[in-house]
């Protein structure tokens, strides 16, 4: 079933050629996880440790199995990052903006999160080695659709 899925998924997402973005700078819209770079990774991991995994899970697992229902305050449980969640969803640019922003600044209106925005704390390289160490742990599959939308979302 879950290759189905993703099957599916892949083939809606196909845009032939992936086109890679250079590397990222703070002026450039559409910044490049380094998920293959072990000491990005490894510095990822280590801040994930850090800054995240008391919300998300110490392995990516998420809050709670029932992420996506609201609590009797109208709050989301923080959502797993590993490939049950919707974190591959994304382009680089929204995951770098609600990390760095927080997901209130991000969807506004009167949306009610907990996710704060990380922007004072850590500099927007450690949030690509964030991203980049949750974007190495996902199977290969995830890790080309989500390559794929990162090709197809314009910045």
């Amino acid at each position: 079933m879950k290759k189905t899925v993703v099957a599916a998924l892949s083939t809606s997402f196909l845009a032939g050629a992936i086109w890679v973005a250079p590397a990222w700078t703070a002026d450039e819209a559409r910044p490049t996880l380094p998920y293959d770079d072990v000491v990005r990774v490894r510095e990822g991991k280590a801040l994930y440790a850090e800054y995240c995994a008391s919300c998300h899970g110490a392995n990516l697992e998420g809050q709670q199995p029932n992420w996506q229902d609201r609590n009797a305050d109208g709050y989301l449980p923080a959502p797993p990052h590993d490939e049950t969640g919707h974190t591959w969803h994304h382009d680089n640019s929204l995951l770098m903006r609600i990390v760095r922003e927080g997901t209130e600044a991000i969807v506004g209106g009167t949306y009610k999160s907990y996710m704060i925005g990380f922007g004072d704390v850590l500099t927007d390289e450690e949030i690509v080695d964030v991203l980049a160490y949750i974007k190495s742990t996902w199977p290969a599959d995830i890790q080309n659709i989500h390559n794929e939308i990162n090709a197809r979302v314009l910045p």
